[in-house]
Order: structure tokens, then C-alpha cells, then sequence
């Protein structure tokens, strides 16, 4: 593994894709309940990330003692400017209680969930879902190999994780105590803003020179796979643009196509809504005072009004809107913020805002359907 600085992107040397702190966990936790299991550690580990690659780990630290395993990673980030490039993963595994199953704490270095509106609950170690499923099924394939229970308590830790947490939004979002075990894809892909904003004017070319009418613009995966199952869209339709709103805007200004859907989460279309055009939270943030005037003018209730102005997050405000078409006004103040954007272009414009789980919760433009 190279610890060299990132550098930018060169045609003659790609940048180098590296490994989540997700994919670590999960390498580690194989070969600590591998030796649990054995009485002895690989030399190097190969998980399987849910796409289908197959990276091979080598192992920074052991220690097996009765009952109970600990393998640390060192993780490589490849050429990305992660915060966490470089930190070592551990993961602790002991023999749990017939029948418990596989259950999740967090180690020193690894936060915890205190506040609402995050995909793990309040008091839950922040290991994300997909690192969760990771390690479980190592475990699950190791049990059924070896004629073992799978019955583990998993301790994920990371060295100095609570000063790396400083530089990062979780204390924000109410996780303390360390940083988040992240990842969907295992894979750290590293992009510079230059090489992704010629990635989107890209796709802008492929999707025009192939005659594609409509097009969306992105802010991820889950709002790409909901966009395009919503409309039908075809692959060269999808415009990834991630934080760079603006960037896509703009091009689609001075190289225009029939229609246009924007599509993100419900905090990231916030932002464009409130005049951002660059959507990373390094680099804007959203405004609770001006969701709760929205909740206010939709009719809330003055609890509901109390409960969202002390909101620390887009998704915990809302929590508190219940029936309140708090996504149908954010799309629609989002669509204002898009047209201005897009001057004079004749353009048909739409703004959809989509759920952690892909759930279509607001919509404004001129096509009320599919």
C-alpha cells in the first residue's frame, strides 16, 4: 500500500481507486474470526465487496487470545483525499451467546449514534448497513465452513479516530466519538472536482449526440436508480453530478436538450433550493430556519415549528413535517433556483426529491406524472 500524497489527475497515470473503511472492517473481522475459529491468521485476507471485486488485505496487527480474535488494517484510500487514508481498521471478534446472532459495538475511535434521522438508530455504533451485511456474511461463511453458531460480538475500532472525527460533519449529525464505518460499494473512487465536472460535460455530449430528449441529473446512486425506474430513462439519460449542480446547469445552458429531471435526496436538493449550486457540505450547508418557514407557511403546528427549528439535520426536520408537503415546496423552490440557473434555455424542467430509500417524497415541474 503507498502512502503518497493524492495528486491530480493525469491521463498518463490514472488515479489509483482505494478501499472503504467498510471494506477494512470487513477484512479485518474475516480474519479475526478466521483465527478465532483456526487458531491461526491468514497472511492475507480476500473479501468479496458487493459489486463482485475480490481485494486481497495484508494484516498490520494480530492478537488471539481464548475466546476472542483481533486483526487491524491499515487503509488505503488510493489517491482519494479521504480523511481516514491511512488509519488502522480493527476489528475485535468474541465468542457471543448461543443464538445472539452477530451484534455490533464500537471500540475506541468509532462513533456512536446520539440524534434522529440517521440510517442506524440513536445509540447504535456508526457502522453503516452495507459494512454491517459485509461482516455478517463473512461470519455466516466462516460459521457454516467450520461447523460454528456464527453467534460473534464484533468490536469495529479505529486509531485515532475521534481526532480524525473533527474534520468530518459527524458531530453535526449527532455521532460522537469517533468516525463512521461507511461504504455501499467498498470501493474508494477518487475524483477531483476538474476530472468530475468533465465527466458530467461529458455525458451531456454522449446523451445529445445520441439524440436522448430527457435527461436527469443526479446527486447519487439512490436517487439515479429511483429517477430512472420513475421516468424509464435509458443509461446514457443518467448524469451523475453529484455536488456539482452548478456545473451541470450551466453546461445544459449553453448546450440545452428537451427536458430535464434533477434528482437527489431531500438534503442536497435543500441546498439548491436556498441558492447553492455547489452541493457539498464542505461547502454549503442547509438552512433549518428556512425549512421551519416553509412548515410555517404550509400550516405546522407550533409544536411541529418547535421540533423542526431545533432540527440538527434536513432528514431529523423531516421527521417532524408528517403530512405537510414539505418536499412538494423544496421542489418547487429547487425548480425556481434551476430555471434561473438556465436562463432563457428552452428547456422543460422538473425537480424530484427521493428517500434514503428511493421513495418519490417530492415533486415540482410541469410533468405532475410519470
Amino acid at each position: 500500500m503507498s502512502d503518497a500524497n493524492p495528486r491530480k489527475p493525469d491521463e498518463r497515470h490514472p488515479l489509483r481507486k482505494g478501499w472503504t473503511t467498510g471494506a477494512c472492517a470487513t477484512a479485518a473481522t474475516r480474519a479475526a474470526y478466521s483465527a478465532l475459529l483456526t487458531g491461526n491468521f491468514e497472511d492475507r485476507v480476500t473479501i468479496t465487496l458487493p459489486r463482485g471485486q475480490t481485494p486481497v488485505f495484508v494484516l498490520h496487527e494480530t492478537k488471539l487470545s481464548s475466546g476472542s480474535a483481533m486483526a487491524a488494517i491499515v487503509k488505503d484510500a488510493g489517491d482519494d483525499p479521504d480523511v481516514t487514508h491511512r488509519a488502522i481498521v480493527r476489528a475485535s471478534v468474541r465468542i457471543g451467546a448461543r443464538g445472539a446472532g452477530v451484534s455490533f459495538h464500537a471500540g475506541d475511535g468509532v462513533g456512536t449514534v446520539t440524534l434522529p434521522g440517521l440510517r442506524i438508530g440513536v445509540g447504535e455504533p456508526a457502522i453503516n448497513p452495507v459494512p454491517r451485511r459485509m461482516m455478517a456474511e463473512v461470519v455466516e461463511e466462516l460459521a457454516t465452513r467450520h461447523g460454528a453458531t456464527g453467534d460473534v460480538e464484533i468490536t469495529i475500532s479505529v486509531d485515532d479516530g475521534e481526532a480524525l472525527a473533527a474534520h468530518t460533519m459527524n458531530g453535526r449529525l449527532g455521532v460522537l466519538g469517533g468516525v463512521s464505518i461507511l461504504g455501499t460499494t467498498g470501493i474508494v473512487t477518487p475524483y477531483s472536482c476538474a476530472a468530475w465536472i468533465a465527466s458530467i460535460h461529458q455525458g451531456v455530449d454522449v446523451a445529445r449526440a445520441a439524440g436522448v430528449a430527457h435527461v436527469a441529473g443526479t446527486t447519487g446512486k439512490t436517487s439515479e436508480n429511483a429517477v430512472r425506474a420513475l421516468y424509464g430513462l435509458e443509461e446514457q439519460a443518467l448524469l451523475e453530478m453529484g455536488d456539482f449542480a452548478g456545473a451541470l446547469l450551466k453546461y445544459i445552458c449553453r448546450n440545452p436538450v428537451a427536458r430535464l429531471t434533477v434528482a437527489g435526496g431531500f438534503a442536497k436538493i435543500s441546498k439548491l433550493a436556498q441558492g447553492h449550486l455547489d452541493l457539498h457540505s464542505g461547502r454549503s450547508q442547509v438552512d433549518i430556519g428556512v425549512l421551519s418557514e416553509h412548515l410555517a407557511e404550509l400550516g405546522g403546528t407550533t409544536e411541529i415549528l418547535t421540533q423542526a427549528r431545533s432540527a440538527h439535520s434536513a432528514s431529523a426536520l423531516l421527521t417532524f413535517a408528517g403530512d405537510l408537503p414539505l418536499g412538494d415546496r423544496v421542489a418547487a423552490a429547487a425548480l425556481g433556483i434551476v430555471k434561473e440557473t438556465l436562463g432563457g434555455a428552452d428547456i422543460a424542467v422538473d425537480v424530484t426529491i427521493f428517500d434514503r430509500a428511493g421513495a418519490l417524497i417530492g415533486r415540482a415541474g410541469p410533468n405532475d406524472n410519470p
